[in-house]
């Protein structure tokens, strides 16, 4: 596991992009971390490093986006997910094995469902107002 402390939005951003130049399509990102933490600005920072010309929101109430750039990415919210039934209304499972990147937000709650050989990514808050600690495995940086 790779620990990285970001300073400011922009260097957040930036981390991501690192990660999204190790993409090659058929990956799955599991975040994890509390309310505000970062990880929607992770993911814009992942859309824009693809390329991907449509801005990147917080699927809480779509359940999931759907973004193109240079991998087609689905951006899936579990925030709100309780069962097994929810989960299969939000079509995951027609996803998890295709050729885009799935990045979903709020995956302990459908810890069960993530493939052992997913790219995890924890954030939490620092010790200012824009840091971040950053905990990423599954992926080399």
């Amino acid at each position: 596991m790779k620990e990285i402390v970001s300073h400011s939005l922009t260097e957040t951003e930036s981390i991501a992009g690192l990660v999204a130049g190790k993409l090659s399509g058929g990956e799955v990102i599991a975040f994890t971390g509390g309310m505000g933490a970062g990880k929607t600005t992770f993911t814009n920072g992942i859309m824009n490093a693809l390329g991907a010309e449509n801005a990147v929101s917080s699927p809480t109430f779509t359940l999931m986006n759907e973004y193109d750039g240079r991998l087609k990415v689905y951006h899936f919210d579990m925030y709100r997910i309780t069962s097994w039934e929810d989960l299969y209304s939000t079509g995951f499972f027609d996803y998890i094995s295709g050729d885009g990147v799935l990045i979903i937000e709020w995956s302990e709650n459908v810890e069960s469902a993530i493939p052992n050989d997913a790219i995890r990514i924890d954030l939490s808050l620092g010790a200012t107002e824009n840091e971040r600690i950053i905990r990423i495995s599954g992926i080399d940086l």
